[in-house]
């Protein structure tokens, strides 16, 4: 017998299958060689499965790990980190397909599956992914319990069923793992050096980047507020500050940002919110204005933000408090602090530093300068717009004086240049505005086009005050959205015609879109966000403790309540089977045990018979009965499948037998024979 006879055809086809299903959310981030050679291997694999094709040699298969490394060292440029990993493990996966000669090499492979579900969490964590995998589960289950049946008993169908119960009994204690197992990082929380940026902001910014990424319509992050929705225009949510400017782009420094929090001097009312948001690999979150939060993850920096301690690699719920009306840095700047925000290249601009030095002249009071701007920007034919004309070497001048076209980060970069070269103290705040709210689920979507940039300036006495020349030029943008904004230019989204987003007037498709979100949200809430500070809250909630000494208490009570029933259920000594004949053979084993004379553990159905017949000779009639016709029904048929007529037949033989079976044990010897 060759080695490939051991795999049973029905595990080999749940085997490919599985590594299909498996392979299919790495797919679209793999190279299309890794999919070449997945085919190469499973054709292999079953040329030798019909014996005409040999195993690969030893010289072949140090080859083929050669190749893969190499191919995973050119696709990805290093051997180190997640995605080289995740790749070299996807690649053993197939090629472990031409090894494979005994079972115990067949399991091999199911486990790789089972781990490689794992790493698809890496990149992904939607709730299609979640219950896709769950398919992932079945078929690798399947593909385990065919590799336990025989040729005579090869039945793809009982595999699944078999599978689809297992998998139905570990749903139960799952449930109860993720309510009260101490919550530990996620394997999808390691950062990958491969990892880049999603949230579409960066630490700079050039005029025309914020109207690129106006284009998308992927989502940036939900808000749940704690009381009614503010109105659209107060939903200025800040991201990150950009403070120096080089002629042509505005970026992010350290110095403005690092060196413990400014000075917050809380006024108003305060607005309480919960914002989700997904992986962006960086860490500055999104908040309104004089925010504090109380979760020990995030810190709020000296530019009045709030930031992760670490780059955000995995979906993030926090909560946090803001008072809109509180005062940022009242009391004045500091030397170094002054000089970064009055800084720009000597020698760029000359028109707009002209400009900005001429109403230093007739406005000498910084409030009327900046009054003075935004009329500026209010009454002269300024064009808000996506589509911008190209700015040459002096791009604050030229859109100033000569286009007069824009988006947010043309007015916002031009304004907060004039006020430096007029002495005023200003910086570019980058983050989004608005948000579209879902009735379904009462919450705030905040998309990438709602990605927005407007000026903070510093006034004596009343610190840092935010101000928005793109609400002079467009106010419809602030107080609608962007959609608004240019419906008569009808640019919105037009670089992503699939985005739900774009058809947001049309009924029924607003209706799906709005559900299917509030869907993910709640995914994202209780499920993803159900860290150590929500299960704490929970374990308040429903038990008034937060002790780990009662909840293991807790959790082993509450794991016995789950699996104790249903191992009863499985290992009950009487269970029932589906084969009227292992029902017959089981009724009378158990009416033979009063008698002493059960089946023997391995016992063929003759070789009881015999003995039977030997210890009771005035049942042999009925006992030959019986047992002639469970011989022919269960060996003399090609296919063992009981009808229902044979059925009938066996249960009379069965009980014609039991009924001229004595009740007990008669005393005195009983003479056997083996």
């Amino acid at each position: 017998m060759t080695g490939s006879a051991l795999i049973p055809r029905n595990s080999l086809a749940w085997l490919l299958t599985a590594q299909v299903v498996v392979l299919l959310p790495h797919l679209p981030r793999l190279p299309i060689w890794v999919a070449v050679l997945w085919m190469v291997c499973a054709l292999w694999r079953v040329q030798i499965q019909r014996m005409r094709w040999g195993y690969p040699g030893i010289v072949s298969k140090a080859l083929a790990i050669l190749v893969s490394v190499v191919g995973v060292y050119v696709t990805q440029g290093t051997l180190i980190g997640l995605d080289a990993a995740v790749l070299l493990l996807l690649l053993l996966f197939m090629l472990k397909l031409l090894e494979m000669r005994e079972p115990r090499d067949a399991l091999v492979v199911i486990y790789l599956g089972f781990f490689l579900i794992a790493t698809a969490f890496l990149f992904n964590q939607s709730i299609l992914l979640a219950l896709y995998q769950c398919v992932s589960l079945l078929v690798l289950i399947a593909a385990l319990v065919g590799l336990q049946q025989t040729s005579g008993r090869n039945d793809p169908g009982r595999a699944l069923r078999t599978a689809g119960v297992l998998l139905a009994q570990a749903i139960p204690l799952m449930l109860v793992l993720f309510l009260v197992f101490p919550r530990l990082g996620p394997l999808w929380a390691v950062n990958s050096p491969g990892q880049q940026a999603t949230t579409g902001l960066s630490e700079s910014m050039a005029p025309g980047d914020v109207a690129d990424l106006a284009q998308s319509g992927a989502l940036a992050f939900r808000v749940n507020f704690e009381g009614p929705i503010p109105a659209h225009e107060q939903l200025y949510w800040r991201a990150m500050t950009l403070s120096q400017f080089d002629g042509r782009r505005w970026s992010h420094t350290a110095v403005g940002s690092g060196g413990g929090p400014g000075a917050l001097q809380v006024e108003g009312a305060s607005i309480g919110y919960r914002v989700v948001t997904g992986a962006s690999h960086q860490p500055w979150l999104f908040s309104l204005r004089g925010a504090t939060s109380t979760t020990d993850e995030l810190v709020l920096t000296r530019d009045f933000m709030l930031r992760a301690r670490r780059p955000i690699s995995q979906t993030t719920a926090y909560s946090a408090t803001s008072w809109p009306d509180s005062l940022l840095d009242p009391q004045g700047l500091d030397a170094l602090q002054r000089r970064l925000y009055l800084a720009f290249p000597e020698g760029s601009d000359p028109r707009t530093r002209e400009w900005a030095q001429t109403l230093r002249r007739q406005y000498p009071d910084d409030a009327e300068l900046i009054q003075a701007m935004l009329q500026h920007f209010n009454r002269e034919p300024y064009h808000y717009t996506l589509r911008p004309d190209t700015l040459g070497e002096h791009t604050n001048d030229e859109f100033l004086f000569d286009t007069r076209r824009g988006f947010c980060a043309h007015f916002a970069g031009a304004m907060t240049f004039a006020l430096r070269a007029a002495g005023v103290p200003s910086r570019i705040v980058a983050g989004y505005q608005g948000g579209e709210v879902n009735p379904r689920g009462n919450h705030v979507l905040v998309h990438q086009f709602d990605a927005h940039a407007w000026v903070e300036a510093w006034l004596p006495g009343r610190g840092w005050i935010s101000v928005d020349p793109t609400f002079q030029v467009a106010p419809e943008r602030i107080e609608r959205g962007l959609q608004e904004a240019l419906r008569g230019e009808g640019s919105f989204l037009q670089d992503s015609p699939l985005s739900g987003a774009r058809y947001r007037s049309i009924g029924w498709i607003n209706n799906i879109r709005l559900a299917w979100d509030d869907v993910n949200y709640r995914w994202q809430l209780h499920v993803l966000g159900y860290e150590s500070e929500r299960q704490l809250d929970f374990f308040r909630r429903w038990f008034g403790t937060a002790d780990w000494q009662r909840i293991a208490i807790i959790a082993l009570i509450a794991a016995a309540v789950v699996m104790l029933p249903l191992a009863l259920w499985t290992l009950r000594p009487q269970k029932r089977s589906n084969d009227p004949r292992k029902r017959a053979w089981n009724k009378l084993n158990r009416r033979l045990a009063r008698l002493r004379l059960q089946a023997r553990d391995g016992e063929g159905p003759r070789h009881w018979h015999a003995r039977l017949v030997t210890a009771l000779p005035a049942q042999k009639p009925e006992l030959d009965a019986f047992f002639d016709e469970y011989v022919q029904q269960t060996y003399a048929r090609s296919v063992p499948v009981a009808d229902p007529a044979s059925a009938a037949v066996l249960r009379s033989r069965l009980g014609s037998l039991l009924q001229r079976l004595p009740r007990k044990r008669r005393p005195g010897p009983v003479t056997l024979i083996d």
